[in-house]
């Protein structure tokens, strides 16, 4: 299996590629600003056919370029119905600094010619590859995962975590469709669950596992001991 990932725009947003090798289709996951030309860069160095492009959730450091790159490839962008809305809409979503920073730019954002809606616990077959779909909702109200399996001997899959996890916190719940209370609920049933096993590729910052943040994230720490914990601040 082939992974590329690489962080775009000034979020500094993880975009990711996956394929079942060089030369075949390909799926494009969370293309954030500035991530059109990385996965221009990754596809010609691989050979690749981008298929379908996976968006963990509708927040616009995620999404920028989703229609570019959809539109680009000919590829269906797949997101959830409670987010939906922002792929058209993002500022629906933004706080009140990212507001601010785009204030006086000319964006204009549309949907890909071809969206479908995800759905939680469902398997999409594409590129040759399986994924299963979580919805995770707490950092926005339409927040998915993505898992697939992974051919090796200490892995047994691979999770795009997108805003729900990261290496030493999680998402942050105080932008407009965010909710703490069902972000634990997120955690507690969508990844507290998971096997320690997978690796986490998230939308921000390095790959982590899920044994590794069992053990060290102070969030999950704090989920697992009680069921509270302190508000987060990672995300857009």
């Amino acid at each position: 299996m082939l992974i590329a990932g690489f962080p775009a725009g000034p979020w500094g947003t993880n975009c990711y590629v996956a394929a079942t090798g060089a030369g075949q289709e390909c799926v494009v996951i969370d293309p954030g600003k500035d991530a059109a030309d990385g996965v221009a860069d990754v596809v010609r160095e691989h050979g690749l056919k981008p298929v379908a492009v996976l968006v963990t959730h509708g927040h616009v450091d995620h999404m920028w370029c989703v229609a570019p790159v959809a539109g680009t490839y000919d590829a269906t962008a797949w997101i959830h119905p409670a987010d939906r809305h922002l792929l058209s809409n993002p500022m629906a979503g933004m706080s009140r600094e990212t507001t601010a920073m785009l204030l006086g730019g000319k964006y204009e954002f549309a949907e890909p010619d071809s969206v479908e809606e995800l759905a939680d616990g469902r398997t999409l077959e594409l590129a040759g590859l399986s994924f299963v779909v979580d919805h995770t909702p707490g950092h926005t109200e339409g927040s998915v995962t993505f898992r697939t399996p992974y051919a090796a001997a200490d892995v047994s899959e691979v999770m795009f975590s997108g805003d729900l996890l990261f290496a030493g916190s999680i998402g942050r719940t105080d932008l407009p469709g965010g909710d703490h209370p069902t972000m634990l609920r997120s955690l507690r049933e969508k990844v507290l669950t998971l096997p320690d096993d997978i690796v986490v590729l998230p939308g921000h910052g390095e790959q982590t596992s899920i044994a590794r943040e069992r053990a060290t994230n102070p969030y999950l720490l704090d989920l697992a001991d009680d069921g509270s914990t302190t508000p987060p601040a990672r995300g857009l």
